[in-house]
């Protein structure tokens, strides 16, 4: 008998060991094909309407109205619900000059990628379309990096502006140590650790496969009280699906665990898809909780296209939303 691995942590044998120091990854020019290709078409969707992607809640008190039922519960003021005895929420104006915190979890298991693209490519791809896109608006943008649970400090890259603080982004992304393959990931030290680093009100992208251990959620809704916080979920096919490809040894991306497994066994695949489906309902209740929107990039697709999609369901939603505050 072997001990079923969870999905969170499957990846092929073939696939380096992730002690091994990976190849150099040029950030210059991963970041003039984001500029010249993705961001294009990105720039012109976002154009005069930065709540497409952001909720655009800045820091200026603009009104106070009676809650709603698309309202965000964040908003409401209760000092003023207590005293009209009635929910009351805060409008503010929206404020354009933010930084943008990306939050990179750099675990073991974002080295994978089933597709040619790693997840941690992947991830270096979305901040550099996300930052440049940010950045042509006059935004700043800074990091927090957690690569080893065993350092005590996070790697925090301050926010600022200008094209060479954001290739060091990408650089310290891209080019430096996984976690120790030892060692389990774990989301909350890194929410709870940037919500130390970040001063006043932010927009927030958590960077991760979300393949970690069942403690952050606590630390993300502290998180999203606070700041407005997007999920960015790193996936690979073989998260969800594991395909039939006969006998072949299975490592655990984070501990190094191997198992010999028969992935041509119909029941294998079933119990795999079970776990996967049970995994994916912990998280979009954990996001639905904390009030958090969650973008998917899958190493199937290019990010601007994932992207695309996630700020077009955004568009609707608030379309709807409107409509819904104007029959009230």
């Amino acid at each position: 008998m072997f001990k079923f691995l969870k999905p969170r942590q499957l990846e092929a044998r073939a696939t380096p060991p992730a002690s091994l120091k990976p190849p150099q990854i040029n950030a210059q020019a991963l970041l003039s094909r984001i500029e010249w290709i993705s961001a294009k078409r990105l720039d012109g969707l976002m154009q005069g309407n930065y709540q497409t992607l952001f909720r655009g809640a800045g820091l200026m008190l603009a009104d106070l109205r009676e809650y709603l039922p698309h309202d965000d519960v964040r908003h409401i003021d209760w000092n003023v619900t207590a005293r009209m005895q009635t929910p009351y929420v805060r409008e503010h104006e929206q404020d354009r000059d933010l930084t943008a915190w990306f939050l990179a979890d750099l675990s073991a298991s974002v080295g994978f990628g089933s597709q040619g693209i790693s997840k941690r490519v992947l991830m270096a791809d979305c901040v550099a379309l996300l930052g440049h896109v940010l950045q042509r608006r006059g935004n700043r943008v800074g990091a927090v990096i957690d690569r080893a649970s065993a350092q005590k400090n996070l790697e925090v890259l301050p926010g600022r502006s200008g094209r060479r603080h954001l290739l060091h982004v990408l650089n310290r992304l891209l080019n430096g140590p996984l976690y120790p393959q030892t060692e389990a990931t774990g989301l909350k030290k890194l929410l709870m650790g940037a919500q130390n680093v970040m001063g006043q009100r932010a927009t927030v992208f958590v960077l991760s496969d979300f393949l970690t251990e069942p403690d952050w959620n606590k630390a993300l809704l502290a998180l999203a009280s606070r700041h407005d916080v997007v999920a960015v979920r790193l996936v690979d096919p073989f998260d969800r699906e594991l395909p039939a490809m006969g006998m072949m040894t299975i490592r655990d991306a984070e501990t190094g665990q191997q198992v010999f497994v028969d992935t041509n066994d119909a029941g294998f695949r079933r119990r795999f898809a079970e776990q996967t489906q049970a995994h994916e309902a912990q998280l979009i209740d954990a996001f639905t909780k904390a009030g958090v929107d969650c973008l998917e990039l899958n190493t199937e697709n290019p990010v601007h296209e994932d992207l695309i999609n996630f700020i077009v369901q955004r568009q609707r939603f608030l379309r709807q939303a409107s409509k819904g505050r104007n029959h009230v």
